[in-house]
């Protein structure tokens, strides 16, 4: 898989890019990053690529002529670019899924008061991370990124991401390690038993626990099997 990624400050990205799973998938040839210097596309003198915006407002907007350069240099067929912008579909694993599926892509990263908005006809979506606002998309760039990549075949254990919180819309059932006891903490007798099926039987309820209690939002979202059906009832009975 390829990761192309348009921003003012590639610098911003060394510390990221060379660090563990990023930096191991890369080395191990399971994905190629580059991050491009958009001012390298600029049509302006000195690498120019903002101005003010046309009918006044405060502030900078990223020029369209150095996006389009990029876009045009870069892509592909079979290429998918996506703006990271507050006015994107919110990102989500369902989302990271369908990404690491692609073999292109390039991430577009805004800054200022944003970009032209001529940019919009030239990318297949934009991509929020949260409904805030941030100084630049370089970090949202980031962990689109991450997210994609632990994903990818062989960059971790597929057990361990097929159990991830949300991979399946429910959230990750609580997890423990040595020692079994420390100043009066304990760790739950059914993860001592050895019991791998009663074991089996804790994580998933203690997975829909954790999502009744933490993620509530989430229920809406997830398409239940009968059993879990059940099981989500007699947690809401208990906890009366």
């Amino acid at each position: 898989m390829k990761i192309d990624i348009l921003t003012i400050f590639p610098e911003f990205f060394e510390p990221f890019l060379n660090t563990s799973k990023i930096k191991h998938a890369i080395q191990d040839g399971h994905v190629e990053i580059r991050c491009h210097q958009l001012r390298d596309y600029a049509v302006r003198k000195h690498g120019n690529i903002d101005d003010t915006p046309y009918g006044g407002g405060v502030g900078m907007l990223m020029q369209f002529p150095p996006f389009y350069e990029a876009i045009k240099s870069l892509k592909r067929v079979g290429t998918k670019v996506y703006l990271l912008s507050p006015q994107g579909k919110l990102f989500n694993q369902k989302a990271a899924q369908s990404l690491a599926n692609e073999t292109h892509i390039i991430l577009l990263c805004g800054h200022y008061e944003g970009v032209d908005a001529r940019v919009l006809a030239l990318i297949d979506g934009e991509i929020s991370i949260g409904d805030y606002v941030l100084t630049g998309g370089e970090i949202p760039a980031m962990i689109v990124t991450d997210a994609i990549v632990r994903l990818l075949p062989d960059v971790i254990h597929e057990q361990s991401s097929a159990e991830d919180s949300l991979s399946h819309g429910w959230l990750k059932y609580p997890q423990y390690t040595k020692p079994e006891t420390y100043k009066g903490y304990t760790v739950p007798d059914i993860l001592l038993s050895g019991h791998h099926e009663n074991i089996a039987i804790w994580r998933k309820e203690a997975s829909i626990k954790a999502t009744l209690m933490k993620r509530k939002d989430l229920l809406k979202k997830i398409k239940m099997t009968d059993d879990e059906k059940k099981i989500l009832e007699n947690i809401k009975q208990q906890s009366k």
